[in-house]
């Protein structure tokens, strides 16, 4: 999957925390897990590639 937040689609500025967030709501394990560094892969990790969408509709 990803190695980084960034080209996540779930990964959106909020205005009122002035930061990127990610939208997902993890569960407790899947929290601990990211902070401790140990978070392979992102089972909500979503390409931000606009371009496949499009192809897609086509």
């Amino acid at each position: 999957m990803a190695d980084s937040c960034d080209t996540c689609v779930n990964y959106v500025y909020d205005d009122d925390y002035e930061c990127y967030c990610c939208e997902c709501d993890l569960d407790e394990d899947e929290m601990s897990r990211f902070l401790s560094g140990n978070y392979n892969e992102c089972p909500y990790y979503q390409l931000d590639n606009e371009y496949l969408i499009v192809r897609h509709q086509m």
